[in-house]
């Protein structure tokens, strides 16, 4: 074991103030009292000892202002205060680990900082008159690693434990976790153990606190489509950010679909000259891998989805002028109806070999953005064999191949193409094979998917509602899960319609009540009378963006991520309600560190809890 310790003070609060600004401020008449666990409003009288809001939150209830809910913890009731310069950190570990912990010591430092509400990224000052009056307390920052880990997969250890103890005027703050990924939870943690103090103008942290912790589920991600609409790298970033603050893990990037194929590889450029919507709108190799390492330091995977064998259109019609033939059919066919489950239409060409060679090279390229792949999502629903059979080309394969033309026989060739794409993917990938996820589809139908998808080399990702009878006959055969039931999960339901009138297909919204209280375990067990937790991997909420854009994406996503994010970190057995204070407070937090959640209550409720109740 090696050990590096960091003596020399971090720099101080990010302020911007002015006299004019500061020459307004008064100390407010109210103060807070926490009884039964809610932070009580009352005038500041004297008699009795009252705190500010923050200070409450921060000691109030058996786990603070905590988001998510650790699995155990014991939260002291009085803080001490300091500065952010006043921060000392001692790292012990395995030198291989210390790039990335450093890394995110620096995010975690920057949170802090953002806790200040004139915050504004400007240069570090504290300039009198307003320097508070107590900068003599310390932070010690210990972090213990014992393991080498730097890359997330599904047996990474998470878990983590953290301390903070205050003796005289330095309060130490030690994480100790198995790997990278669980001390970047604890340092989460400790971020949340601590906020700004209104009346005096320093950061605050709880004296005494334990905390124990480690995940429900492995699988806790985010799905954002950025193929319907363009995202910017900053609003993915910012989409990273709110993550790492909730500990969700993964990151699921559709990219492509048949609206445009934004990714741009440099093998197949003509994929983005045809098929993205301008060119500015492309994600360029550098950025890609931005991205993965941006997510890896804050403890989330970037998982790519290249959606096939439907869902590809726009993007693979220079083909024909290469003499490639044509790699898609039914691309922009009209009436779409007929041909797709929404416009525009688009399906690989099972006939053309040349489909194959294509697909290996857009498999090499990913292999090489978004390294080490330990998970790969093949899409592979919604295809619509109206397309298939209606095409000349295709249709005389299958002939000449005594392959039939009914139903089943395109779907045995659509397994056939899911095999080959498994195959070509693991060439890629160095001979190395990754657990592909592939969405409930035709395949996975009531007797089928044993007859299609192998269960050692698959997990299902289930899009159907939460009763859906199928969910039973997957865990019943063993397949692994992952749970993305639309009627709490879909993040994009609820708007009005954006082909023709109404309400979108999957309406109403899912409200974070909802979100929070949709269990996977339960659906197995109300199914199955077994909660399956070895093959229930986790869950996933999914935004497909084709009403979103960055002007929407965070109101789309926050605050309603982060009950899913409980509810899979914790899977707590209480439902919302015992939630809500914390998860109000929460939503402030995000708003802090830069993300623009929806707004969930007046403030009158965040500022007295319990009364907003039906």
């Amino acid at each position: 074991m090696m050990m590096v310790s960091v003596l020399t003070p971090l720099m101080g609060l990010l302020l911007s103030f002015s006299p004019a600004s500061a020459s307004f401020s008064m100390p407010s008449p109210w103060g807070y009292q926490c009884e039964s666990g809610k932070c009580l409003k009352l005038e500041n009288t004297g008699v009795t000892r009252l705190v500010t809001l923050n200070q409450c939150k921060l000691t109030c209830g058996p786990f603070g202002a905590l988001w998510p809910q650790p699995q155990t913890a014991s939260i002291g009731t009085q803080v001490v205060h300091f500065l952010p310069k006043s921060i000392y950190i001692t790292i012990r570990g395995l030198q291989q680990t210390w790039s990335l912990l450093k890394e995110a010591i620096d995010i975690f430092k920057d949170n802090l900082q953002k806790y200040h509400p004139d915050y504004d990224g400007g240069p570090a000052t504290w300039e009198k008159p307003w320097e508070p009056l107590i900068a003599g307390h310390f932070l010690h920052l210990v972090v213990n690693m014992s393991g080498p880990l730097t890359y997330l997969s599904l047996d990474t250890d998470e878990s983590y434990e953290l301390q903070t103890v205050t003796v005289g005027s330095i309060t130490t703050a030690t994480i100790n976790a198995q790997t990278f990924f669980g001390a970047r939870h604890g340092l989460e943690t400790l971020s949340q153990l601590v906020d700004y103090h209104e009346n005096r103008k320093t950061l605050m942290i709880v004296s005494s606190a334990s905390v124990y912790d480690a995940p429900a589920f492995k699988y806790r991600g985010l799905l954002v489509d950025t193929a319907r609409n363009f995202l910017s790298v900053e609003a993915i970033e910012r989409t990273l950010d709110a993550m790492a603050a909730n500990k969700l893990n993964t990151f699921h990037w559709h990219i492509t679909d048949s609206h445009s194929f934004p990714l741009y590889l440099e093998r197949l450029p003509n994929m983005v000259y045809y098929g993205a919507y301008s060119s500015r709108e492309v994600y360029h190799p550098e950025e890609v891998k931005h991205l993965v390492d941006y997510g890896r330091v804050r403890g989330i995977r970037v998982l790519p989805e290249f959606d096939a064998p439907a869902h590809v259109g726009n993007g693979w019609q220079w083909a024909e002028k290469q003499g490639l033939g044509k790699l898609a059919v039914c691309v922009n066919r009209e009436p779409w109806q007929s041909y797709c489950v929404e416009p525009p239409c688009g399906q690989l060409n099972l006939a053309n070999p040349n489909m194959y060679l294509v697909l290996a090279q857009i498999y090499e390229e990913m292999a090489k953005l978004f390294t080490p792949l330990d998970l790969f999502h093949y899409g592979g629903d919604e295809v619509n064999l109206n397309c298939w059979n209606t095409t000349d080309e295709i249709t005389a394969w299958m002939v000449a191949n005594d392959f039939g033309l009914d139903a089943d026989a395109y779907y045995k060739q659509w397994s056939v193409f899911q095999e080959k794409s498994r195959e070509l993917l693991t060439t890629a990938n160095n001979g190395v094979e990754v657990p592909g996820i592939l969405w409930t589809s035709h395949l996975t139908e009531k007797g089928r998917v044993d007859q299609y998808l192998n269960k050692d080399k698959y997990i299902i990702q289930i899009w159907t509602n939460g009763s859906d009878p199928l969910i039973a006959e997957l865990l019943q055969k063993n397949y692994r899960v992952i749970f993305s039931n639309y009627d709490a999960w879909y993040l994009d339901c609820g708007a009005g319609a954006w082909v023709g009138e109404g309400s979108n297909w999957c309406s109403p919204y899912k409200e974070w009540q909802k979100v929070y209280d949709n269990s996977p375990h339960d659906i197995a067990r109300d199914l199955t009378g077994s909660t399956h937790k070895d093959l229930v991997l986790g869950g996933e909420a999914a935004l497909w963006t084709e009403q979103v854009d960055d002007a929407s994406l965070d109101t789309k996503l926050w605050p309603r991520g982060a009950a899913l994010a409980e509810r899979l970190w914790t899977n707590p057995p209480t439902t919302w309600r015992q939630a809500e204070a914390r998860f109000i407070h929460h939503r402030h937090r995000l708003l802090r560190r830069g993300v623009q959640p929806e707004r969930i209550q007046p403030k009158w409720c965040h500022q007295n809890d319990g009364f907003c109740y039906l």
